[in-house]
């Protein structure tokens, strides 16, 4: 016996089929027939989106302190606390905000300090939002008409998917039999926000693609990303700049095996210990707490200030530690192309040795953008050699090369034997110095120091060193340590 199904579409058309081969047979409805049929659709799209809420509510809600399974879900309202107690997950609204965002923040103290957000471009207007894990090992945040929000992501499938809350802070999906750091699906630490916490690599993974880079908040009621990025640019010899947009406004300088050329207060000390990796894979800059009853983080502000805090119990409230930019010398290329920048004296621009402003009326109007250039133009071949600058920030050395085995000599030579080589230093001042850093650009951001500063080998003309020198006689280095007006040293 034949079955013969009918339909009546949206559009107001008869369909009538036997045997899944569907015809038109004549439009049945009219423009106000179509209307509230179109009206009968939409009510009954919203008593889906009931079933779907009613669904979510008899679903098993998380009991493990710091773990969200597969058959489990997280509703706003409810949070998960990291083993340890440090951190909880949860919703929240950020100051007088009344939209719902998914996130991190410290559980037993500064009860509010949120640390990292999950959907902190796309937030949710209700308290309907609910977290899941979903299979093969992804978790979704999804609102009441179960429209995904926000989701992280993983090219790898796994039988048993566990969200976790760390007690260092860091949110992971693993498979639940598997708690090996390396076999994570996906971590929040490899995406932070406006927060660097004890544990994170703050940096790049050249095999991956992978770039973790802070970026500060829109303002303190929206964690969307705001004017201000600090990232590791890997071009030449690595460092952090921070931009607001496109525009550098600060650089952190080379890593010289101890700190940060142009962070001269990041020195041991009895609370954290900090280390720079850098090889063929990855590159990277973390710290670890040495002290469990220290809490300390890391937050680039809204005013493109990136501070280190640490919690005082007394006084119930973070303190600063460390901040940076610190003052106008600082700010990037405050004083042009070869010249540098003394917070300390008046004005706190100078054209280095050998060199006058560019644009002297610009110059004596407190315009130093343009900088400075040579007095006397290099003559390749012809006696070139050195000044030795001491207790300054290196310049900016996203056109620079480098080598970690050369000595300072050998370093020395690679430059002169280049015509475009500008200046040379020890990559690395440890045990008296090693490695070759050179410079094939303009020599720009340069400040000096009041302690921990480095050395720079400046290329000059022969004349410029008081005497000429023959070809073969290039290696002549004079010295010179940048002071201030009241205590020059020529």
């Amino acid at each position: 016996m034949a079955l013969w199904i009918y339909e009546v579409t949206i559009e107001g058309a008869l369909l009538i089929s036997q045997e899944g081969e569907w015809l038109v047979i004549q439009n049945l409805l009219s423009k106000k027939l179509e209307h509230h049929l179109r009206i009968l659709m939409k009510e009954f799209s919203f008593l889906l989106n009931l079933l779907f809420i009613y669904i979510l509510s008899n679903m098993i809600v998380s009991t493990a302190v710091d773990t969200i399974a597969a058959s489990q879900l997280l509703r706003d309202g409810e949070t998960i606390v990291s083993t340890g107690g440090s951190f909880e997950l949860g919703f929240f609204s950020p100051g007088s905000s009344t939209k719902r965002y998914l996130g991190i923040w410290y559980h037993k103290i500064a009860s509010g300090t949120v640390v990292w957000v999950a959907n902190r471009e796309t937030p949710i207007n209700n308290t309907f939002g609910v977290l899941m894990v979903e299979e093969p090992g992804i978790l979704v945040l999804r609102d009441h008409t179960n429209h995904k929000i926000w989701s992280s992501n993983s090219s790898r499938r796994i039988q048993t998917p566990i969200a976790q809350l760390l007690d260092s802070g860091n949110l992971i999906v693993r498979d639940g039999n598997d708690s090996d750091s390396q076999n994570f699906l996906w971590q929040s630490f490899d995406f932070p926000c406006d927060t660097f916490l004890p544990g994170m690599k703050f940096g790049r993974n050249s095999t991956s693609g992978l770039d973790r880079y802070i970026s500060s908040w829109k303002s303190t009621d929206d964690p969307s990303p705001g004017d201000f990025v600090y990232r590791l640019d890997p071009n030449g010899f690595p460092q952090f700049l921070l931009f607001k947009g496109s525009i550098v406004q600060f650089r952190s300088g080379p890593w010289n095996g101890l700190r940060f050329s142009g962070i001269p207060p990041l020195k041991a000390n009895p609370f954290y210990k900090f280390w720079f990796v850098f090889n063929q894979e990855k590159m990277y800059y973390t710290y670890e707490l040495l002290n469990t009853s220290v809490v300390s983080r890391m937050v680039l502000g809204q005013n493109g200030i990136f501070q280190r805090f640490t919690w005082i119990n007394r006084t119930q409230g973070w303190k600063i530690y460390i901040s940076v930019p610190l003052d106008n010398c600082d700010t990037y290329a405050f004083c042009g192309p070869y010249s540098s920048c003394n917070i300390d004296d008046s004005p706190v621009c100078a054209c280095l040795k050998g060199f006058v402003p560019k644009f002297p009326n610009e110059w004596d109007k407190v315009d130093w953008s343009n900088g400075c250039v040579r007095k006397i133009p290099l003559e390749c071949g012809k006696g070139d050699g050195f000044i030795k600058y001491s207790g300054i920030k290196l310049p900016d050395t996203r056109y620079s090369w480098f080598n970690v085995s050369m000595n300072l000599k050998e370093c020395k030579m690679k430059c002169l034997n280049n015509c475009s080589c500008r200046a040379y230093a020890n990559l690395d001042i440890r045990g008296g110095g090693s490695g070759c850093l050179l410079w094939f650009d303009d020599l720009i951001d340069i400040r000096q120091l009041t302690e921990n500063g480095q050395d720079l080998y400046i290329r000059m003309a022969a004349s410029e060193l008081g005497k000429n020198l023959w070809p073969n006689e290039g290696n002549e280095v004079f010295h010179i340590s940048i002071r201030n007006n009241k205590d020059k040293d020529i």
